[in-house]
Parts: structure tokens; sequence; C-alpha cells
């Protein structure tokens, strides 16, 4: 898994990426299949803005958070990104789940 930190207008200090790697390590726990995180931290006047893009296998998922304080952002950010990613999780096992396979179907032979 790669983790790409970015920031916009905003010098990333090594306690800020150690607290979002700790966040995100933890948003990313329930799912194994991920490919790269690109996650952006940028400031806009007043306005504190952190962005993730998660590649997974098949998918992206795209959650942003802002606020007045980056941590707080951060926070809100995770809890988003722990969601997405179980609903994700979710929805890929009541498919396979639905499909089932070759012997869950019945087996007409011709005459």
């Amino acid at each position: 898994m790669n983790l790409n930190l970015t920031g916009n207008h905003i010098e990333i200090t090594p306690a800020m990426r150690d607290y979002v790697v700790s966040k995100i390590e933890r948003a990313t726990r329930h799912f194994d299949n991920i490919m790269a995180i690109n996650v952006t931290l940028s400031v806009e006047k007043l306005k504190q803005k952190a962005e993730v893009t998660v590649h997974l296998r098949g998918r992206e998922v795209f959650v942003e958070a802002d606020g007045t304080d980056m941590y707080a952002s951060i926070d809100s950010l995770a809890d988003k990104l722990a969601r997405q990613i179980l609903k994700h999780k979710e929805k890929n096992i009541k498919q396979r789940n639905d499909q089932g396979g070759l012997k869950d179907q019945e087996f007409e032979q011709s005459e």
C-alpha cells in the first residue's frame, strides 16, 4: 500500500504526518485490497481541508472534510473513510453471496 501525503499552502510537520498515518491505518484495517492512498491537506483562508482518495481493486473512494482545525478535519476524514470502506466491503460480500457458484445452481439434463 502506497501512502502519498501532499500539502497545499501548508507545511506538513512530522507530527501531522504521524497523525494522518495513524488515522488512515485505523480506517483501512477493515479492507485488505488497498493499492494506494493519496491524502491532500490544504488551507484556504480560515478553512482547513483534508481530502483522501483510496484506490481499491476496481473502484476509487474519495472523501473530503473541512473545518477550522486541521486535526479535527483529519478526524472527520478518517471516520467518513472508515464508513465508505465498510460500505464497499459489505456490498462486495453481498454481491458475492447473491451470485452463488456453480454448485448452487440447478443442472438440467437434455434428453
